[in-house]
């Protein structure tokens, strides 16, 4: 206990001791899932500093500035696999921006009347609605999708086996039901209308866009993320961007729009930026390794472990919640180790796929004899 207490440092603005070991696991942890699920990780930073000690606006403050630096190195590996749609980046930018205010100045509002206490079980409770509900509708997602549909199609499809154009058709529909929900929106005829050739959408309202961003940049205001965990399943789901196109171009819509939310929330006296600047050194490691993890996991296999992580961040909140009713003080402790255990978990099952997957590859250009193609 005190080998770990000899890395405690204090934050002159949160006015606190804080270990420098959790702040760099909390970073690399962040960096890897960021970089991986194209999302800035407040899920995690904010609750797991707030579970820690540090008060929910300064862990929120915190938060979004500490995900502009590890952001521009996930931002830059993805522009190097192709997986920016910069346009559909600066329109979601221009829109969240807006919202980002907007959250920000609620934050402050809900603090003046309900005090500190009042403003975390409003936050806390926020955050469990929308993590549970999200979490749920991807889960559910993945295991509809990706077997009842497809199972039945390929099972239809096989009776067709001697017509090839007969079971070319059975699966085109499958796949045209699946996508249904984005090609309604993109339906919708409300002037002007925008394309947004990179991610494949040959025609959408800007309405639509403005409505989807500026939603989740209120979010990110209000909740100190990075927006990433609203906005990239929206890319998806709503605007039918592919999976790995949303998650680089997340990253790059994070990147700025973390730029704005720590500067309004460092006006406000809310930044440790002590505390920031050792996450970010951990982060923009872990950003190496989660943006290139996402060459060799599929894209539903990145939804189903964004699901399973986001639902496993809203349960460490729910924990949290009963500590004081119940006045059991061990579930504060339980919910932290939730919320850090899992997200480790997660980035070493990240990190375990790229290992293997790139073991692979070097097996397999071993193996490789050009002497026989001579």
């Amino acid at each position: 206990m005190d080998f770990l207490n000899s890395f405690s440092i204090y934050l002159p603005i949160a006015e606190m001791q804080f270990n420098v070991i959790l702040l760099l696991v909390i970073g690399f942890c962040v960096g890897v899932l960021g970089g991986f699920f194209g999302v800035g990780g407040g899920w995690i930073v904010t609750p797991a500093l707030n579970l820690y000690g540090f008060p929910m606006d300064y862990a929120i403050g915190t938060d979004i500035t500490h995900i502009f630096g590890k952001s521009i190195v996930a931002t830059k590996i993805h522009s190097g696999l192709g997986n920016v749609d910069w346009k559909l980046g600066f329109y979601s930018i221009a829109c969240s921006v807006v919202g980002v205010e907007a959250g920000a100045q609620i934050i402050m509002y809900f603090k003046d009347i309900f005090g500190s206490e009042g403003l975390d079980v409003i936050v806390r409770w926020s955050y469990v609605a929308l993590l549970l509900i999200l979490g749920s509708l991807m889960l559910v997602d993945y295991f509809y999708v990706s077997t009842k549909p497809e199972k039945a199609a390929k099972l239809e499809a096989k009776k067709y086996k001697s017509h090839p154009e007969k079971e070319k058709i059975i699966l085109h529909k499958t796949k045209k039901e699946k996508e249904s929900f984005p090609h309604r929106l993109q339906k919708m005829r409300i002037p002007p209308m925008i394309s947004f050739p990179t991610s494949g959408i040959k025609e959408v309202s800007f309405w639509v866009v403005f409505t989807v961003f500026f939603i989740a940049g209120v979010l990110q205001g209000f909740l100190g993320v990075g927006g990433g965990f609203i906005k990239m399943p929206a890319m998806i789901y709503l605007l039918g961007t592919p999976t790995v196109i949303a998650v680089g171009t997340d990253l790059f819509n994070v990147l700025v729009t973390s730029i704005y939310g720590g500067f309004t929330y460092a006006m406000k006296g809310r930044v440790e930026l002590i505390a920031a600047l050792i996450m970010c050194v951990g982060g923009a490691f872990g950003a190496v390794f989660g943006s290139t993890a996402t060459k060799y996991v599929r894209g539903y296999g990145i939804r189903l472990l964004f699901a399973i992580m986001i639902l496993l961040a809203g349960g460490s909140i729910i924990i949290k919640q009963f500590e004081k009713p119940l006045d059991i003080p061990f579930l504060n402790a339980l919910s932290g180790y939730l919320v850090v255990g899992s997200s480790i978990v997660m980035t070493l099952l990240v990190l375990g796929k790229l290992l293997t997957s790139y073991l692979k590859r070097k097996a397999l250009e071993k193996s490789f004899d050009p002497a026989q193609f001579e």
